[in-house]
């Protein structure tokens, strides 16, 4: 897998989001107690509005990215991003109200929002080899898998030796770092790309093609597990196990455990079946998953096997986090699969936004029913979220989903250069499919 690192232009577009999500990883945990210091018991509640503007910031502008990857070069906005990020993070050691962390958060996830997708359709383009793409695919869920894991680690390092608002210096010195390492990159832009050319919108592209709307399915059954993860594993660690503080780390790192042991498989297995043939099971394991601690908590089982309770529950964060990157890593498979070159940005933009608004569904769902229903009965919301968005999946995703597929152009008069080889009065033929201007709808199967 590592083999991909040969590649000068990779090598460095994945240290530029390695570093740059260590130094996210910091400024979470130094928000968090800016956040404290700043409003006390009440913390939480600017941790909330802050995650909430988070999710909006990248729903709302990530499809941003998109069109203005089509009209400027991509080392322009992923420079630009960063350095967007790195202000951010210098001015926020500085703010002394409350409103000011929400303005500079809402900012720097909205560079963000920018630098993400279009650093994801990069890299489709640096390595075009389908083998080379997916153990790219594989680190990069790695690198998000440590950062969630070694973030932390590094901050309480450093806490023994400055204040909390040195984490934001941290913090902006990945993002330096991260600019410096693109910046003299010579990145592949959209052939013949031209800014006046007609294109379909990502979110249209992305939700008229099949495979993709099963892919949004599984991105919904993959928010459901990780908001029961995220949101409720301190109250069911702490309250539910009475276990010590310490153990929803362990618990936080058996779901990151679980999530890279099958990043690490997963390019060797991809080699051998297809993506359908190991995500539509994966969401199905979600839903399992789900309903199992469900049932678990409904039934006081940790009540009535005080011994095995832990262990338990660290299998099941494991195999949740390892059915999270069965559906997560491949998914960018899909997308190259789905869209023409020049469409790339602005449907990897489009999964971005649209992902995180099933997160912006389930954060709640999960933190609210827990606070004023209890943990079995959001866990139960949740199962049955996952449940239908995995059945959906299965629903819309076609069994064969060949590349190319036969169709007609009735409405292109004849001579047209896109049916030079069509026969029939329709102007019928096959070609691998794509929705763009001259395709804007999938075609109905036949036979």
């Amino acid at each position: 897998m590592l083999s991909v690192l040969r590649d000068r232009t990779y090598r460095h577009l994945f240290l530029a989001q390695a570093v740059a999500l260590t130094g996210t990883g910091l400024a979470t945990v130094a928000l968090a107690l800016l956040a404290y210091d700043l409003a006390g018991v009440h913390a939480t509640a600017v941790l909330g509005t802050a995650l909430a503007l988070k999710m909006a910031a990248y729903v709302g502008l990530a499809p941003l990215a998109g069109a203005l990857a089509r009209r400027l070069p991509r080392r322009t906005l992923l420079v630009g991003a960063d350095f967007v990020r790195l202000l951010t993070a210098l001015a926020l050691p500085f703010v002394d109200q409350v409103w000011q962390v929400y303005a500079l958060v809402l900012l720097l996830q909205a560079a963000s929002a920018v630098f993400t997708p279009v650093l994801q359709a990069t890299i489709p383009r640096v390595l075009p080899a389908e083998r080379d793409y997916t153990r790219a695919l594989a680190l990069s869920r790695l690198a998000y898998d440590l950062e969630s894991l070694v973030s932390p680690l590094l901050a309480a390092a450093l806490l023994t030796l400055v204040p909390y608002d040195g984490l934001f210096t941290g913090t902006a010195a990945g993002f330096l770092l991260s600019a410096l390492l693109v910046l003299p990159l010579r990145l592949p832009e959209d052939a013949g790309r031209r800014p006046s050319e007609r294109r379909i919108p990502g979110v249209r592209l992305f939700l008229a093609t099949p495979r993709l709307r099963a892919l949004l399915a599984l991105d919904l059954a993959v928010a459901a597990a990780g908001a029961l993860v995220l949101v409720d594993t301190v109250v069911l660690v702490q309250d539910g196990l009475a276990r010590p503080p310490g153990d929803v780390s362990l618990a936080l790192a058996a779901f990151g455990a679980g999530s890279m042991t099958v990043a690490l498989l997963l390019p060797r297995l991809l080699g051998r079946s297809g993506g359908r043939a190991v995500m539509l099971p994966a969401g199905g394991a979600l839903a399992a998953v789900l309903a199992l601690i469900t049932a678990g908590l409904a039934t006081g089982w940790a009540d009535a096997h005080p011994v095995a309770a832990w262990p338990g529950l660290l299998v099941l964060w494991c195999c949740l986090g390892a059915a999270t990157s069965a559906v997560l890593t491949p998914g960018g498979t899909l997308l190259r699969r789905s869209a023409a070159d020049p469409d790339l940005p602005a449907v990897f933009a489009a999964r971005f936004s649209l992902s995180h608004a099933c997160w912006l569904l389930t954060y709640p769902l999960a933190g609210w029913l827990a606070a004023r229903a209890g943990t079995a009965v959001s866990a139960a919301a949740l199962t049955a979220v996952a449940l239908a968005a995995a059945l959906a999946a299965v629903r819309l995703w076609p069994r064969g989903d060949p590349d190319a597929l036969e169709h007609a152009h009735p409405e292109l008069p004849a001579g047209h250069p896109h049916t030079a080889a069509a026969t029939g009065p329709d102007h019928r033929h096959v070609h691998p499919f794509r929705i763009d201007p001259l395709h804007p709808h999938w075609p109905t199967p036949t036979g």
